[in-house]
C-alpha cells in the first residue's frame, strides 16, 4: 500500500474500521474490569460513535458527531489503570489485523492522545 494513503485506508476504510471496532469491543466487553463501564449503554450507539471517532482519528471521511470526549466520560470513574487496559485491548486487536508495526503504533499514538480527556489526568500508567 502507498505511504500516501491514510491510516483509515490502510485499515480497510469503512469496512475495516467496522470490523476493527467489532473485534475490539468483544475484547473490551469480555474484560471484567471494563465491562461495568458499559452497563446500561446502548451498544449499537456506542459502536457507531466509536466507528465515527476512529474513522475521524485515522483521517477518514467520517466526522465524529458525538459529545466532546471529556464530557462523554466525565464522572464515570475511569482511572488511568482502566484506560491502560482499554488501550492494551486496542493494541492486541490492532496487532491481530496484519497491519504494519508502524501503522499499529501510529493508530495507538493517535488514540492515546486523548487519554487526559478520558481520565482527567495525563498518565495512562495507573
Amino acid at each position: 500500500m502507498s505511504e500516501s494513503e491514510t491510516l483509515y485506508h490502510r485499515v480497510g476504510g469503512e469496512a475495516g474500521v467496522h470490523d476493527l471496532i467489532g473485534t475490539f469491543y468483544q475484547r473490551v466487553f469480555a474484560d471484567p474490569e471494563l465491562r461495568p463501564f458499559f452497563e446500561g449503554i446502548e451498544l449499537e450507539k456506542l459502536e457507531r460513535m466509536q466507528r465515527e471517532f476512529f474513522a475521524a482519528a485515522l483521517d477518514g471521511p467520517s466526522l465524529y458527531t458525538g459529545r466532546p470526549i471529556a464530557e462523554a466520560h466525565y464522572g464515570l470513574g475511569i482511572q488511568p489503570k482502566h484506560l491502560r487496559r482499554y488501550l492494551d485491548h486496542l493494541l492486541a486487536t490492532l496487532e491481530s489485523t496484519g497491519l504494519s508495526e508502524d501503522d499499529v503504533y501510529g493508530i495507538m499514538d493517535r488514540i492515546s492522545r486523548i487519554a487526559d480527556e478520558i481520565t482527567g489526568t495525563t498518565s495512562v500508567d495507573g
